[in-house]
């Protein structure tokens, strides 16, 4: 739902009531990930997409219908034989699609409305639901925000302190749900979280990440996480960074170009970056924040560059680390790090020669080479072509959207 916080936030503002269908739960090959969310006003515009298409229109159907029954539902889309074609999924996939409404006086309204307003405004914020357990509980809502300064924003105290609403339960279970949703956004993550509890009273709720089974007398909580673009880095003012600069930001990265060369490192050059940075590489990537979502891209080719830069980056807990250059370019690269001390741990983690083998020529097809390369890296692809093979077309995230069967 918070893909859709710029719209949706302007409907709370002109005083709309409106319905929010949002995945919350796959299985099999789908099209659209948890958290993925179609959104159908009082008037009848829809904003948004559950599953590209091919069951849109009975979801917009259920949000006309919940605008008019105020009740929450989640409901379940699967492949048949005899409804592929009307309103299941011919991908062979099943996703649980879970329908709310908003209104301004219900029990959640407020914390929807304010996550959907943090959330248009660019700050870190995740929204914690309840999709799975005792029905009077179904669409609660608590709004958490990081548990320290980042991000590149300090924590917003305003509105409320570090969260707001609640899950109608124990307080107990309102501080194990906000731990466990605190600890997927400071991650960047949109997953689910299964709270268990015993007796007819929430005790001291046990929280597993991860999608699978649900506890019995537990929740299930779709934990939705907005944060600031991963960042990616690329090292070398060079006609094949401006490629790539082109495709970062097609794949939703805030995209830095650092050089220490200010005559290549220009505006001009690169007008679709959004930072340009004249320094040593080395010592800008020193100096930066980096996180677990970040790539970095080193371009320089050059060993003056390309060694004190990668000694710095191998050793970074960042999500992908690739250099270009030739195979005797990288058998001499591998050299020189191994005398700078780095380990073989270390010197696993670089992709070198940079990119899967497309047979790329131009810098536009070394950059969809690279960027294919940083996506198959993301979601544990194999770069293998589909045909033939007998691999999953969607994976299951580490912390993957699964609810158990409807009771």
């Amino acid at each position: 739902m918070l893909d859709l916080a710029g719209h949706l936030h302007e409907w709370v503002e002109e005083g709309r009531d409106f319905a929010v269908a949002t995945v919350v739960a796959v299985g099999g090959s789908a099209p659209r990930p948890p958290g993925a969310a179609l959104a159908v006003s009082a008037d009848g515009t829809a904003i948004g997409s559950v599953s590209g298409g091919c069951v849109e229109g009975a979801v917009y159907d259920l949000c006309l219908q919940v605008l008019q029954d105020g009740k929450t539902r989640v409901e379940r889309f699967g492949y048949s034989d005899e409804d592929a074609f009307a309103v299941g999924l011919t991908c062979g996939g099943t996703i649980d699609i879970m329908i709310t409404p908003f209104e301004a006086g219900r029990t959640e309204a407020a914390a929807l409305s304010a996550a959907l307003s943090a959330a248009a405004r660019g700050e870190p914020v995740a929204l914690a639901r309840v999709v799975h357990g005792p029905a009077g509980l179904l669409g609660r809502a608590v709004l958490v925000r990081p548990s320290e300064a980042r991000w590149g924003s300090p924590r917003t105290e305003s509105g409320g302190g570090t969260h707001e609403g609640g899950l109608g339960g124990d307080p107990d279970l309102d501080r194990t749900a906000i731990a466990q949703a605190r600890a997927l956004l400071d991650a960047g993550r949109t997953g689910t979280i299964q709270i268990s509890a015993s007796g007819a009273r929430w005790g001291s709720p046990r929280t597993e990440s991860g999608g699978g089974s649900h506890c019995p007398g537990g929740l299930t909580l779709l934990v939705e996480s907005a944060v600031p673009p991963p960042r990616m880095i690329v090292f070398g003012a060079i006609d094949f960074a401006a490629a790539l600069v082109r495709a970062g930001k097609f794949l939703g990265y805030h995209v830095t170009v650092c050089d220490a060369r200010p005559v290549f490192a220009t505006r001009v050059r690169f007008p679709e970056a959004d930072e340009i940075v004249v320094d040593w590489p080395h010592r800008y990537l020193a100096s930066t924040d980096t996180d677990g979502r970040t790539v970095l891209c080193v371009l320089t080719h050059d060993a003056k560059f390309d060694i004190p830069l990668l000694t710095e980056a191998l050793r970074l807990p960042v999500a992908y680390v690739g250099a270009m250059g030739s195979r005797r370019t990288h058998e001499d690269r591998d050299r020189r790090l191994r005398e700078a001390g780095l380990s073989e741990r270390e010197l696993a983690r670089l992709r070198s020669p940079i990119g899967l083998d497309l047979g790329a020529r131009t810098p536009e097809e070394t950059a969809l080479s690279i960027a294919a390369e940083i996506v198959a890296a993301r979601h544990g692809g194999t770069g293998r072509p589909l045909t033939g093979s007998d691999t999953p077309i969607h994976r299951d995230e580490r912390v993957a959207g699964q609810l158990p069967q409807p009771v």
